[in-house]
């Protein structure tokens, strides 16, 4: 919910990158696109949510699931996409990249559990392939959270909770030798309502070093998390109807897994006369260890079909960029450039296990990635009401893998040009009109790119995947203020893949498929009629479907056609405060002849507290208000209960919501 007055920033600078100038200069003329926005750190924390991950939600149009235990990446989905954890959506925490290319789990993971909402700052949201300075994972969009440097006055808050969730956070400030130093460290605990408790033990921490301003400045900051947890995975409806287990039961109690990261971060930023200046840079590393079971004896009637998935790797990467503002025949220009760099020295590996003990390895590989991306855009104020951008980006890719497997090691490499434009109409009583179009990409992990034979048998030939997969993008869409206290954006998009990524269940990963088009519309409303008191509506339709012909159909599995939030928020600075929010996720293909589809569900959450004068926070929320007997996802694909026919049985394969729960928070400020 964005509920202040500063929650969603429509200017035409919003969801760019732009030089920060004085308010009439060239600097204000980047143009963006009816989507995009930017929400406040206030107005993420202003609604309850279950997990760091749902904090997200705050991006209109966005579903953010989980389908496993607490310390694994959440489930994502946005227009019409499964982007199952993170594929085609870029997340950046601070500038430092969350997604994960040739992960041990899927192409790009990522993983936002160390994610500490009290600390946000502001959600940059931006969709589409239409931004210069937007490469790898962003098609379907972007989301830049960025911290906040100093806080307004220290924290202390304890939260408790039903089926045992316990969370404690300290954070504060204090100037420190010219700058500003800032700390936060998080604890917490959760077993949820399933039959083997998740027994999440998380532990996170943040620490920051700030000096001058965000064009004049210089930020750098640690952050440490390491989490352990059991996982109650998807599990088979059948399972459930014939009694064998509950709806919160397992069919392997001994998923789970294991995540740390730790990063050091820095942000430098300039103005002078020539422009202004920015660089970030950043190195992390990143351990996950997963045990999933997702097909029980499918495969392995004797020892089951638990399989461990590695990924141990430590990354680096700056991204700098520089904008001037000139003039050229009487016209306004701004003008940027960019240089970014990621490298990552990976160790990615696929077991089979029983009850977390290693049966065999599938394959083990050490993997050395990197890319190099180069762009630049102008923007151009022809008149009052007229602004254009023209930018263009190219990327490059490659890396090498040393696999277990020899015939599957190999170097891979690719490049790609991708031009975008954008023009923004207006203002005309308060109401833009905007048009954007563009290229765009998303990689695949480099293993496809150099596999020769298939790992488990190390004999069957397999074909290669291309390193690098085409987008193109357009989007129409207005923007208007004309009634007071009223926001409304519309947005119609199309966005084609030459390659979807789609989730395999039995494998528990992403592969390539077909070529795909997604046509849309997605309408956003904040209404704010009173100071304290705020309305926001979001609702997207999405047609996405195969265009290549093939006779099992065009449907894309998991592939939304409607999602929908509607939020009402109350509440100043002291007194009564509150929050209703209902969340709609409309029914998906399973298969592509849309012979199957999951269930719709409608989910809200609610909050009631009271703000003393002293500082003191008493806040009661309660999730999922109305215990809705809903999945959180559905698969359907083939697995074997034991006793069944050997080849399995295709099913639905469901996580359910978590029934009603209570979470109740006392916090203080100083």
């Amino acid at each position: 919910m964005r509920n202040q007055s500063a929650a969603r920033s429509d200017s035409p600078t919003e969801g760019g990158a732009a030089a920060r100038a004085a308010p009439d200069g060239p600097s204000t003329l980047q143009p963006t696109a009816a989507s995009a926005t930017r929400i406040s750190g206030v107005a993420v924390n202003a609604v309850p949510f279950s997990r760091p991950g749902e904090a997200l939600e705050v991006v209109p149009g966005l579903i953010v699931t989980q389908h496993s235990g607490e310390g694994k990446a959440n489930q994502y989905f946005l227009r019409g996409f499964n982007l199952d954890h993170g594929t085609d959506l870029a997340i950046t925490v601070d500038g430092m990249p969350v997604n994960m290319p040739t992960h041990g789990h899927g192409q790009g993971y990522a993983d936002i559990n160390f994610l500490v909402p009290e600390l946000i700052q502001s959600v940059n949201v931006r969709k589409g392939p239409y931004f210069a300075d937007q490469g790898d994972f962003a098609s379907a969009g972007a989301v830049a959270i960025d911290y906040v440097n100093q806080l307004p006055s220290n924290i202390a808050e304890m939260t408790f909770g039903s089926f045992g969730y316990r969370r404690a956070l300290a954070a504060g400030s204090s100037a420190v030798g010219g700058g500003t130093l800032l700390a936060a460290i998080e604890a917490g605990k959760y077993d949820g309502p399933w039959g083997v408790p998740d027994d999440i033990r998380k532990l996170n921490g943040v620490m920051r070093y700030s000096q001058g301003t965000a064009t004049d400045g210089l930020t750098l900051t640690a952050m440490a998390y390491s989490n352990g947890w059991n996982s109650t995975d998807q599990i088979a409806q059948r399972a459930i109807d014939q009694g064998l287990i509950s709806r919160f039961g397992t069919l392997d109690p001994t998923d789970g897994g294991n995540s740390s990261r730790f990063s050091l971060s820095s942000n430098w930023a300039q103005s002078s006369e020539y422009g202004q200046t920015s660089v970030r840079a950043y190195v992390v590393r990143s351990d996950l260890r997963l045990f999933n079971d997702f097909t029980y004896y499918l495969d392995n009637p004797v020892n089951g079909d638990q399989f461990s998935q590695l990924d141990r790797r430590t990354l680096g990467g700056f991204d700098a960029q520089h904008a001037f503002d000139w003039r050229f025949a009487g016209v306004d220009i701004q003008t940027r450039a960019g240089l970014q760099s990621r490298y990552d020295d990976i160790h990615v590996g696929l077991f089979k296990t029983e009850q977390r003990a290693l049966l065999s390895t599938v394959r083990d590989d050490r993997v050395q990635e990197g890319n190099v991306g180069v762009w630049t855009d102008t923007t151009m104020r022809w008149t009052d009401w007229l602004r254009t951008t023209v930018g263009i980006r190219e990327d490059v890719f490659a890396g090498h893998v040393f696999s277990d497997t020899p015939q599957n090691s190999g170097n891979a490499q690719a490049s790609m040009t991708s031009p975008k434009a954008g023009i923004v109409l207006g203002p005309w009583y308060k109401t833009e009109f905007y048009g954007n179009a563009g290229y765009g990409l998303h990689s695949n992990d480099i293993r496809g790119a150099t596999i020769a034979v298939d790992p488990n048998d190390r004999m069957t030939p397999l074909d290669r995947v291309p390193l690098l997969v085409r987008s193109r993008g357009a989007e129409l869409g207005i923007r208007t203020r004309a009634i007071e206290g009223l926001t409304t954006s519309l947005a119609l998009f199309s966005l084609d893949f030459d390659s979807e990524l789609l989730f395999v269940g039995d494998a528990g990963t992403t592969e390539p498929s077909r070529p795909s088009r997604r046509l849309g519309v997605e309408w956003t409303n904040q209404y704010k009629p009173l100071p304290w008191m705020t309305f926001d509506t979001d609702v997207a339709y999405t047609r996405a479907r195969f265009i290549d012909s093939d006779p099992v159909g065009n449907r894309i599995p998991g592939a939304p056609a409607w999602v929908a939030s509607g939020t009402v928020t109350f509440g100043g600075d002291s007194g009564w405060f509150g929050a209703l929010k209902a969340r709609y996720f409309g029914p998906r293909p399973l298969v592509e002849d849309d012979s199957v589809s999951s269930r719709a569900s409608l989910i809200f959450n609610a909050r009631a507290g009271y703000k003393f004068d002293n500082g003191l926070r008493l806040q009661l929320d309660v999730l999922n208000l109305f215990d809705a007997q809903t999945s959180q996802i559905e698969y359907y694909y083939l697995s074997r209960l034991p006793g069944e026919r050997v080849g399995g049985v295709a099913d639905r394969h469901v996580h359910p919501a978590e029934p009603r729960a209570l979470r109740l928070t006392l916090a203080g400020r100083f």
